[in-house]
């Protein structure tokens, strides 16, 4: 028996076989992160791809930024061009902007030896078009995204958990256009003073903060959010964390976007919440412009105040 057995394995090993092979090199990719706001200017972080197997500190990070390409804006029959600007160059609310796409605190973004590029002569409209260019390295892209007209809440509301007189979520109403397509954002801002100063100084996203109408076209809903408060916030009780307190002030914004800006969001955060799981299907996150990854995405806001009393 153990003469068989030292057989068997001298079989085995007489017919393994070396097998090479070829993957191709990875090829770095331009990676587009643009916002145009209504009201706002256009704001444009240029960077490369990164290999899974490269660096991934800060100054990596910082590395990767590109600041060699041409960039401007078409509207219409007018075209801006864009400028590189350091983030304190920018006025306050594109630093502020710039911010909350990096989801870093204001203060933290100022200290970003990051360059970004942006117009201060183009302030962009709802129901409008706004077109990217792009050249880098003698390639050209493009880009369009359109802000739709924004659709305002029916109302915002709050009230206290059951168990609790104190805490609870932020409630809306929303009546939804019939038989087109709508897409929305949700973030918010508290207004309201801690030690002299207002608590928030940029909006804030929670988790699910992108959904479309896919399943209520038409309809009126409500729904809630609870507070994106960062884990290192002291002004709540831990256990209270993601509720709004009584007699909080709260500004929301609820901003509309059109199907290609959702689809990429979308995808992207059903790549990055399955990231994880190795029996997750794939996911291909789409870009609204062709040839790159990232996307040129434009949002109209609308804007009201929520009051935490009941």
């Amino acid at each position: 028996m153990k003469n068989w057995s030292i057989f068997v394995l001298i079989l085995l090993f007489s017919c393994t076989k070396e097998v090479k092979i070829d993957i191709p090199g990875y090829q770095n990719q331009l990676v587009v992160d643009g916002i145009i706001e209504t009201g706002g200017h256009p704001i444009v972080l240029l960077s490369q791809s990164a290999n899974i197997y490269e660096q991934s500190d800060l100054a990596a990070y910082i590395a990767r930024f590109v600041y060699d390409a041409n960039l401007s804006v078409i509207h219409g029959n007018d075209t801006f061009p864009l400028s590189l600007y350091t983030i304190p160059e920018l006025p306050i609310e594109s630093q502020k902007k710039v911010a909350e796409m990096l989801r870093l605190d204001w203060n933290e973004a100022l200290l970003l030896p990051i360059k970004v590029y942006s117009s201060n002569d183009l302030i962009a409209e709802a129901s409008q078009s706004y077109t990217l260019h792009i050249s880098h390295d003698g390639k050209n892209y493009a880009g369009t995204t359109y802000l739709p007209t924004p659709t305002p809440l029916d109302t915002v509301f709050w009230k206290p958990e059951p168990g609790t007189t104190d805490y609870g979520y932020s409630w809306a109403r929303l009546s939804d256009p019939k038989n087109q397509f709508d897409a929305y954002k949700w973030e918010v801002k508290r207004i309201h003073l801690f030690n002299g100063a207002p608590i928030d100084d940029i909006y804030k996203r929670g988790y699910g903060g992108f959904f479309s109408d896919q399943f209520f076209d038409g309809k009126t809903i409500e729904f809630y959010y609870e507070n994106p408060l960062k884990r290192k916030d002291t002004t709540h009780l831990k256990q209270y964390k993601r509720y709004y307190r009584l007699g909080d002030s709260v500004v929301v914004k609820f901003s509309k976007m059109d199907q290609h800006v959702f689809n990429f969001y979308d995808k992207k955060y059903a790549q990055l919440n399955s990231a994880s799981n190795p029996f997750a299907t794939p996911i291909n996150v789409p870009s609204n412009i062709p040839g790159l990854l990232g996307v040129w995405a434009g949002f109209s806001p609308w804007y009201d105040t929520l009051y935490c009393i009941p």
